[in-house]
């Protein structure tokens, strides 16, 4: 099966042609959305970190803007440093130009000041931009794409209709060749021994266990029980009552196919096939943490309904609630409470959400995309020093 995408110097495939501006560091974001702001196409990244973090935490933050970078759904890069914080901007440059992709930089402190560095970047991007639109779609295999789920804002009606519809879609990518990422580790907890048994070894369902137990550690480390913040307030009003019963709906986005891995958050698949990988429950933190893993487009079910949306990916928004969809039908793209009515099974539900998958890779845009929804936020593993 084909679609139209943009073909990236180094082979991989965009759905999306951005020009993405990224601030290593907090103190460059108001000059990086500043130039975004005066380049049509240019989307900044709102990063609160990069500065003050110290071994895996700065490493990883530092990956996870190079993964950003590296997604084939940007076509250009600058990169926007106060030339004094943690995150080496000359790391994410180098890294992200290994692509073949244009990525330029600015420096704040040696431009003189924002001003002069909003000017100088403005100039560069505007000639990015240029260039980035004469670039056309070209006819690609589905092969290429990197489908995420993501589930947010459940309800009973979300392990019932909506996960098992988005899990029909990655089945069907997977079958096509495709590959899949689906995460939340808090929200595997009860269920991992289901998924553990789906890994192609052993050693995968042991690493699984493992990501998940890590989870649990870390909360009681912290002397808290994690069911204060899982199910949230708003999954048990929605009818979920503990959260290995969220788990159980939860794990239906990611399909019924083998899992071939268990990424690090950020982490890109180095094959075909279904991965998991260790994020967050929190939807904004594992949108992001699945993007910088490659991933070209997101399928985001909810059950309470949600706005958000991705800086880099378009984000597909399904409901298995057709209350929901009817108050919110400004924000969800899809409604699948016609199972839940008894008028459309899952399969049926399922070939009607690839269809709409493979509009919105052909350039359809989602209304999170057409509201301008970019909402962004990173992972960290300890506390800014």
């Amino acid at each position: 099966m084909k679609f139209k995408g943009y073909v990236r110097p180094n082979g991989e495939v965009g759905v999306r042609n951005h020009l993405l501006i990224i601030p290593t560091v907090v103190c460059a974001s108001t000059v990086a959305e500043r130039i975004a702001s005066c380049v049509e196409g240019a989307i900044s990244l709102a990063n609160q970190h990069g500065c003050c973090q110290i071994g895996a935490d700065l490493v990883l933050t530092e990956n996870v803007l190079i993964g950003l970078g590296k997604n084939p759904n940007v076509g250009a890069v600058l990169v926007v440093s106060l030339e004094c914080g943690g995150v080496s901007a000359e790391r994410v440059v180098d890294e992200i130009a290994k692509t073949g992709k244009p990525v330029e930089y600015v420096g704040i402190q040696k431009s003189g000041g924002s001003l002069k560095a909003i000017e100088k970047g403005t100039r560069l991007a505007s000639k990015m931009a240029q260039d980035l639109a004469k670039l056309d779609r070209e006819e690609v295999d589905i092969s290429n794409l990197i489908l995420s789920v993501e589930c947010g804002g459940s309800d009973t009606t979300s392990g019932l209709a909506s996960n098992p519809v988005a899990g029909y879609v990655m089945d069907k990518i997977i079958d096509l060749g495709g590959t899949g990422i689906f995460s939340e580790t808090a929200e595997v907890i009860g269920a991992e021994h289901i998924l553990a048994k789906r890994a192609v070894s052993k050693e995968i369902g042991e690493r699984l266990i493992s990501v998940v137990r890590r989870t649990e550690e870390k909360a009681k480390t912290m002397g808290v029980d994690m069911r204060g913040g899982q199910p949230t307030p708003g999954n048990i009003e929605g009818g979920i009552s503990t959260i290995e019963e969220k788990s159980l709906g939860a794990i239906y986005k990611g399909g019924t196919k083998p899992l071939q891995g268990v990424l690090e958050y950020g982490e890109k698949p180095q094959g075909k096939g279904l991965y998991f990988m260790d994020t967050p429950g929190q939807d904004i933190e594992s949108i992001t943490g699945m993007t910088a893993g490659g991933s070209q487009v997101v399928i985001f079910t909810t059950g309470r309904g949600t706005p958000t949306g991705s800086p880099i990916a378009p984000v597909i928004k399904i409901t298995g609630n057709p209350e929901t969809y009817r108050n919110m039908e400004d924000n969800i793209d899809f409604n699948c409470g016609t199972i839940i009515e008894g008028t459309e099974t899952i399969e049926e539900a399922g070939e009607r959400l690839f269809k709409l998958l493979l509009e919105v890779i052909n350039g359809k845009l989602t209304k999170a995309e057409a509201l301008k929804h970019r909402e962004f936020g990173m992972f960290k593993l300890i506390s800014t020093f």
